[in-house]
């Protein structure tokens, strides 16, 4: 969408204002239920536990959010693929890195995302643990708490920190491999690699010029759809490893900084 495509669309700051509010209201919840110790001994625990965090903030975030845009649909499944039909969506997760939440560790968010006609134009996300809220409105920029966010100028993948993760614990055999592959291909052409969950922080990183590039394969919306939209505000590329423009449509994602964004894909292509 061009500017006065944005603002002829009321995607301004006001409907921010509002996703911002009903996004932190969510993390303020999702704090107070928040320890610093496991909260599951088994599989069946984590299952119940992911699914009440879920529950506790999920029908407010909903209903703050379509009330904020009037005509807006909700995504109701957060593990969604593909393209979306025509029109405004909300992509939400209610507790994006929830498998760390209930382990007693500090890396999740809440996510918030308006897409409109397969492309995100207003996002939100809130790390309730430091307070951070970053947010981006598509060609109005990307901030950390009202302050701009520049990605990484660096321009050589040598000095690279890299990441990737995996978008859910079931991914497919093939998945894995590539994943592991691409892991070997960056440790040899990059400085260091991270390799952890979930994505948006990952993506959070390299809008704020903190990493220089992330990757993954997957069609999993909700984990890329906010930080796409970060990345791109900030002045990064975020396109499929073939250099394409990414889409909801496509089966895997590259979001880098300018200057190391060839090398990366480079690295990365002779995982087939």
């Amino acid at each position: 969408m061009t500017r006065s495509e944005i603002e002829a669309a009321g995607i301004d700051e006001v409907l921010l204002g509002r996703v911002r509010t009903a996004v932190e209201a969510a993390g303020a919840v999702l704090r107070d239920r928040y320890t610093t110790h496991a909260r599951v001994r088994n599989l069946m625990e984590i299952f119940e536990e992911l699914q009440a965090n879920d529950n506790a903030v999920l029908p407010d975030l909903e209903r703050r959010l379509l009330d904020a845009r009037p005509g807006s649909q909700w995504v109701d499944d957060e593990l969604a693929t593909g393209t979306l039909p025509d029109g405004e969506w909300w992509i939400v997760d209610p507790a994006e890195g929830n498998i760390n939440h209930v382990h007693g560790m500090p890396e999740w968010a809440v996510t918030a995302t308006l897409m409109r006609d397969n492309r995100p134009v207003l996002t939100v996300v809130h790390l309730p643990l430091t307070g951070d809220t970053y947010t981006a409105i598509a060609g109005h920029g990307a901030a950390r708490n009202g302050e701009t966010l520049r990605v990484s100028a660096k321009t050589g993948l040598d000095a690279g920190l890299v990441a990737t993760s995996q978008a859910q614990p079931d991914e497919d055999q093939e998945t894995y491999r590539r994943i592991g592959e691409s892991v070997s291909a960056l440790l040899t052409a990059g400085l260091v690699v991270r390799v952890s969950v979930p994505a948006t922080l990952q993506l959070v990183n390299v809008a704020a010029g903190r990493m220089e590039a992330f990757w993954q394969y997957s069609e999993v919306r909700s984990g890329l759809v906010s930080g796409a939209l970060l990345v791109t505000e900030a002045g990064g590329l975020v396109t499929d490893l073939r250099g394409e423009p990414w889409t909801p449509g496509h089966r895997d994602f590259l979001a880098a900084a300018p200057g190391v964004h060839r090398a990366v894909s480079e690295a990365l292509a002779p995982v087939k």
